[in-house]
């Protein structure tokens, strides 16, 4: 992952799939190099309406309620404004446009 104060390894989780309605995920990190995961109490969701053969209605959740203090007490919540949020979707549109001019199945 790339953030203005440096590059940074994440570790994601799916815990909802649903295809082809819904993905979620946990993110995390390996915080001891050792393989042992531990999440920090965020997710991110994408839950998806197809309207048209080409068109699909996104809705993007990203919920950190579940944070601890002892996490909350070195980082800022939330870790970033909107505009994240935002390019986060319109990545999501770039991957699924590619996919579909590809012939991809599921690009659309």
């Amino acid at each position: 992952m790339r953030h203005p104060d440096g590059d940074y390894q994440v570790a994601n989780k799916v815990h909802v799939l649903d295809p082809p309605h819904a993905i979620g995920w946990l993110t995390g990190c390996d915080p001891k190099g050792d393989g042992h995961l531990e999440f920090g109490g965020w997710f991110w969701r994408y839950d998806l309406t197809p309207l048209r053969p080409s068109t699909t209605e996104v809705a993007l959740t990203y919920d950190w309620s579940a944070v601890p203090q002892s996490v909350r007490e070195y980082l800022e919540f939330p870790p970033f404004g909107p505009e994240h949020l935002t390019d986060s979707l319109a990545h999501l549109a770039e991957l699924a446009t590619s996919a579909a001019q590809a012939g991809t199945p599921g690009g659309h």
